[in-house]
């Protein structure tokens, strides 16, 4: 009966709240819909483009080649996106309707490449592809989050639609793994371009009752224009920002095992379908901790519970790789356990941005959300596409000896025949567990320096919307930080 109250709670309205329950379940819809496609690429790239017996290494190089404009149209979108006024008035739905029809489509033609052309061709048809997948999908997650402080003032009320998005995030997350897995596997056989459609239909009837339901109630009374130089200067006197992008940099660029997470369950488990078991399995309490997370982040600091919770992940992945995949009972056991803290690091993930955004208007009067998403923007993507380089880069080295075959699915791949060595396997393992705790583990040392608590978060929102006085604000802070008076 508890559970179903706090899915409840989810829908309702509480006093002080700004939003509408079906406003915020069109919030919810588009990240569960944003999110299949996000995952189409972050679990099935890596293994589309191994299917297609592309050199690993000129693969990866691509990737990382790609990050280059990356850089760029994020930089450029920010500057454009707090600059160009829109005749409706609105600043972020404009945007997010327009990344709504194009993602899609930049999607489905990334995987669609030939299997008969040439490798060359491949990789350009991949890198153009990629490219205008990176562009489109700028142009959704800077508004769409961004938007959260538009459509409200509350610091309590932005925590709990962040957490409960979460699920409809982790729905989103669940049905592209689990279709795709099914789809793909030596029992279905079916190739990804057919299944890219399938996603991406999918994913568009999921996001586009944002573009009608948001509202935009809160706006800045001034905004800056600004320049590259302006740019730099604010993302370096933004302390929080950086501090907490350069853990996120750690914890994500590394965590390169979720682009093996077929391979490792088809070589190391010996189906491909075994990524939906210890899936499902995981599952389960990330849902219940995203229903309970709001009433935790109440009681307790966010950033005190995403470090606890995240030393515990990096021991337990520690752990985990020590013990090996050989017993298949024990890898579910700790699998399992991790899930727990790994939740409560996902679902707290993207919450910071936000206060940083805020903190960042409190100490120079410059209201820069555009630029501030676009940093989140861009290192969701660039970590990415590091995480399935590296992963990509460290199986091409020869002394690995990986064995790559081109193939439309694990059906095909399993019909040829074709094994991997005992020391490519160990690497593989390595690749998927012990790297991503490293990485856990560099984040963790780098937020020991972020302070920034949400009772001042709040302060500082009263004071940017006018609520309270700068000199009210500043006396009610539970620290100085490094604002001036």
């Amino acid at each position: 009966m508890e559970l179903i109250s706090k899915v409840k709670s989810a829908f309702a309205t509480k006093e002080g709240w700004s939003t509408e329950p079906g406003e915020r379940f069109s919030y919810y819809s588009y990240f569960a819909g944003q999110n299949m496609i996000y995952t189409l690429f972050n679990v099935c790239l890596t293994t589309y483009l191994l299917f297609l017996g592309i050199d690993p290494i000129k693969s990866g190089a691509v990737m990382l080649v790609v990050k280059v404009w990356d850089a760029v149209n994020d930089t450029m979108f920010g500057m454009i996106f707090d600059t160009i006024k829109f005749k409706s008035g609105k600043k972020y739905l404009p945007w997010i309707r327009v990344s709504t029809i194009l993602i899609p489509i930049a999607t489905i033609l990334t995987f669609v490449i030939p299997s008969s052309s040439t490798q060359t061709v491949k990789l350009w048809w991949f890198a153009i592809a990629y490219i205008l997948w990176d562009t489109a999908y700028t142009l959704c997650d800077v508004p769409i989050f961004g938007i959260l402080t538009s459509m409200s003032q509350s610091i309590d009320e932005r925590n709990s639609i962040q957490s409960y998005k979460s699920i409809a995030t982790y729905a989103g997350v669940g049905v592209t793994s689990t279709l795709t897995t099914v789809l793909i596997s030596e029992k279905v056989g079916l190739n990804y371009g057919s299944i890219t459609v399938i996603i991406c239909l999918m994913a568009f009837a999921l996001m586009m009752p944002a573009s009608f339901k948001l509202k935009e109630r809160f706006h800045a009374e001034a905004e800056e224009t600004f320049t590259i130089r302006l740019m730099f200067s604010y993302l370096f006197k933004n302390k929080y920002l950086l501090i907490y992008y350069v853990g996120i940099f750690f914890y994500s660029a590394l965590n390169i095992g979720n682009a093996f997470t077929l391979y490792v369950s088809y070589y190391l488990f010996n189906s491909a379908l075994f990524s939906i078991l210890v899936g499902a399995i995981g599952t389960v309490p990330q849902l219940v901790i995203a229903l309970w997370l709001p009433k935790l982040i109440r009681k307790y600091d966010k950033m005190k519970v995403n470090r606890v919770c995240l030393l515990a992940y990096v021991v337990l992945s520690i752990i985990t790789w020590a013990v090996g995949y050989g017993n298949v009972v024990v890898y579910i056991i700790l699998f399992t356990i991790r899930s727990v803290p790994l939740a409560v690091v996902a679902l707290e993930m993207f919450m910071f941005t936000p206060d940083c955004a805020e903190y960042g208007r409190f100490k120079s009067g410059t209201e820069a959300k555009g630029i501030t998403f676009a940093v989140q923007t861009f290192m969701a993507k660039l970590t990415g596409s590091i995480s399935g380089a590296l992963g990509l880069f460290v199986l091409g080295l020869k002394s690995v000896g990986w064995k790559v075959v081109e193939v439309g699915s694990f059906q095909e791949l399993q019909e040829s025949g074709v094994t991997q060595t005992p020391h490519a396997l160990n690497m593989l393992w390595l690749i998927f567990m012990l790297i991503p705790a490293i990485g856990g583990l560099l984040a963790y040392i780098t937020w020991l320096f972020y302070d920034l608590k949400d009772k001042d978060v709040q302060v500082m929102i009263d004071c940017n919307t006018g609520k309270i006085t700068r000199d009210e604000a500043m006396s009610m802070l539970s620290k100085k930080y490094d604002i001036k008076e």
